[in-house]
């Protein structure tokens, strides 16, 4: 160990929480507290750019997810239950193609020109997509803030890299925290970017 190591090891302050990740059961509101933490930023007038899936429904069931870009408001599918090609998830086929040129582009665009990156959700689905994959890693090391939702249950290298980093801040939604918690993210976030 060099004197430099100890040094660091010595520290008395831990880097920032840049690098926020929500994580959550199913259906327990985690785009829902993200969607309101980029929406309190862009209040405030902070530019956030990323993607955010939402699930599609007809007639009280669902069949798919689309994916929003946050900047340009393009949108894509992200799986659809109809979908013809592409890796399967459940009862559902993902659209690479809409995931690549939608999703992935609007996360490594807001790594370039935003303030700070969001990405919902770093999952199943989307880890089928090597763009994905490398737009997310170019988030991860842009220093910028980056708040992502994590499922809750799906391992990957990237997912676990993520969840290792000093500067990353694991936050469980539940029932009970998820009306407080986009302030709360917010407010992390504003302070990081003062």
């Amino acid at each position: 160990m060099t004197i430099l190591d100890f040094w660091l090891l010595q520290r008395p302050y831990a880097l920032p929480k840049r690098v926020i990740l929500l994580t959550g059961n199913p259906g327990v509101g985690k785009t829902t507290v993200l969607t309101k933490a980029v929406n309190i930023l862009k209040g405030s007038g902070i530019c956030v750019g990323g993607m955010i899936s939402r699930e599609i429904r007809e007639n009280g069931a669902r069949v798919g997810f689309e994916i929003l870009d946050l900047t340009s408001s393009r949108r894509g599918w992200l799986a659809h239950i109809n979908q013809q090609g592409g890796p399967q998830v459940g009862k559902y086929r993902v659209n690479l193609s809409d995931l690549d040129s939608v999703g992935a582009a609007a996360i490594a665009e807001a790594s370039e020109k935003c303030d700070a990156v969001a990405i919902d959700e770093i999952g199943p689905m989307e880890l089928f997509s090597e763009k994905f994959k490398k737009a997310v890693q170019k988030a991860l090391e842009s220093q910028k803030p980056v708040i992502a939702t994590i499922h809750w249950k799906a391992t990957d290298k990237l997912i676990s890299v993520a969840k290792s980093r000093e500067d990353a801040e694991i936050l469980t939604v539940t029932q009970e925290n998820r009306d407080k918690l986009p302030e709360v993210i917010a407010q992390k976030m504003l302070k990081l970017l003062k």
